[in-house]
């Protein structure tokens, strides 16, 4: 089937004399062309007599985004899935780029210059994050390898150390798999009760009056996530934090902010909850960094995630005493590099006007791709109608996910298929898998555009194998012999 598309789009590439779409900002010219139907695609305002360019946050950063500027299958890259991970901007691959050329050292560990300049450049992103978050002390932000590892420390130190059998959990059933399996793995281990929140059909957010139902004295841990990566509906945490504190006031709040803190402002003081995960390269810095942020007392009330190096306080053939958060938890040699690129990417995000910036503008984008993904006949958009963040997964009642997601890539867009570390959500929702198209602050509505074209062709090309044919719409007097589809 993807060598009969291909076919399909080279014969419609000879009659349209169709050239490569460049997707141009400004101060990104389109290559040279001695064609005159090369389309540019950018955002612009028409009017009865002009036409004139709008320039958006997009088209002022997109330049510092090399790999938006390459093609896939012969077809510009249209990246719709920053909710997997987001791309790197120049600054970000040029400071982790320095510190192996310049500086590369162990941290905390040397009187030298090296060890020095790179303590400084880690322990500056440590601030950096914390200003981002709003923590009221550095030493409340610990560096994991990323949410996963972030969620499971909390397990495997303040669950284990204070769960007990007779105690619940509560989780909701659009929980990401990180912030599931490792409380099934403990739960399998001491005994407690895991109960889940459902999600409102009618809504397509969660179900607030079941929440608080599920809320009482036994209620020990609750987990849930700012943002679905799935449904993409935003919590409102507050009001569920308060909900908590009063039915169950002695349960911690653990908030998974991955789908949000890239996109939105988070500041953990005021949202009130006790841990907070988050990944790093969902937010324009390296993989293998991620940030746990807990409550002082809490954190120096746990015991270490792992023992060795950095996290000790004394060590004797006896036994050994630990440092105070953050080192408690970051033993070992640290993710040095990506957290120097973390905190690049933290000032890039700032430099572009900061995260209210980019809030507002990928609102817009968000509401602009629900609304164009909704109008395309058969497809029906997962999660609520308003108060989203800037992702759509949706499915087609005909066309499966993968194929979706396969043949779409032929035309450059880069989407995800599957069930998003969402299993148990997609069957709450009776359905396996479905496709994601997810936005950062460097998409524009003209690739929004190009995407939604291309679904529908691509749905156009589907139908037609449904129908035994493999005819364009514009060329009804095709010369080639009609296609027969396989099984």
């Amino acid at each position: 089937l993807r060598g009969r598309r291909r076919q399909q789009q080279q014969r419609q590439q000879q009659r349209k004399s169709r050239q490569p779409i460049h997707f141009a900002v400004n101060g990104d010219p389109p290559p040279a062309s001695t064609s005159d139907t090369t389309r540019d695609i950018t955002d612009t305002t028409t009017t009865a007599s002009t036409t004139t360019t709008t320039t958006t946050l997009a088209d002022r950063v997109r330049p510092d985004f090399d790999i938006l500027h390459r093609t896939v299958s012969d077809q510009p890259l249209i990246y719709l899935d920053s909710g997997a991970t987001s791309q790197k901007p120049r600054q970000v691959v040029e400071a982790v780029d320095d510190y192996y050329q310049r500086y590369n050292s162990n941290v905390h560990r040397g009187a030298h210059t090296l060890s020095r300049e790179a303590t400084a450049g880690y322990e500056a992103a440590r601030d950096k994050a914390a200003q981002w978050m709003g923590a009221r002390s550095r030493d409340e932000v610990i560096f994991t390898s990323g949410a996963t590892e972030a969620i499971n420390l909390i397990v495997q130190t303040y669950g284990r150390q204070n769960l007990r059998a007779t105690d619940e959990v509560v989780l909701t059933v659009a929980e990401h798999h990180a912030n599931l399996v490792p409380w099934q793995i403990l739960a399998q281990e001491i005994g407690f009760t895991l109960r889940f929140v459902r999600v409102d059909p009618e809504t397509g957010e969660l179900d607030l009056e079941h929440f608080a139902s599920l809320l009482n004295d036994r209620t020990r841990m609750v987990g849930f996530q700012h943002v679905s990566n799935v449904l993409g509906f935003i919590n409102p945490v507050e009001t569920m934090v308060q909900l908590i504190r009063d039915t169950a006031p002695h349960a911690k709040i653990v908030l998974d902010a991955c789908q949000s803190i890239p996109h939105m402002r988070v500041n953990v003081q005021e949202l009130g909850v006790d841990f907070v995960a988050a990944s790093g390269h969902k937010m324009c810095a390296p993989t293998g960094i991620g940030l746990l942020w807990g409550k002082l007392d809490l954190l120096n009330s746990m015991p270490p995630y792992q023992g060795g190096g950095e996290m000790i306080d004394q060590v004797t053939l006896q036994g050994s005493t630990w440092l105070p958060s953050p080192a408690r938890f970051e033993a070992g040699t640290p993710p040095i590099a990506q957290a120097v690129g973390l905190g690049a990417a933290m000032d890039y995000m700032e430099s572009i006007g900061g995260i209210d910036a980019i809030e507002a503008y990928e609102h817009g984008l968000g509401e602009y791709l629900y609304e164009q993904l909704s109008a395309v006949p058969g497809i029906s958009v997962l999660g609520p109608k308003t108060n989203r963040a800037p992702l759509a997964a949706f499915t087609h009642e005909s066309v499966h996910p993968s194929d979706l997601s396969s043949f779409l890539d032929m035309e450059g867009v880069a989407v995800r298929a599957g069930h998003h570390c969402c299993q148990p959500l997609h069957t709450e929702l009776g359905i396996s898998h479905s496709v994601r198209a997810s936005l950062s602050f460097y998409n524009t509505r003209a690739e929004i555009d190009a995407f939604i074209g291309h679904l529908k062709e691509t749905l156009q090309f589907f139908d037609n194998l449904e129908q035994g044919g493999d005819k364009d719409d514009d060329t009804t007097n095709s010369d080639e012999d009609d296609f027969v589809p396989f099984v």
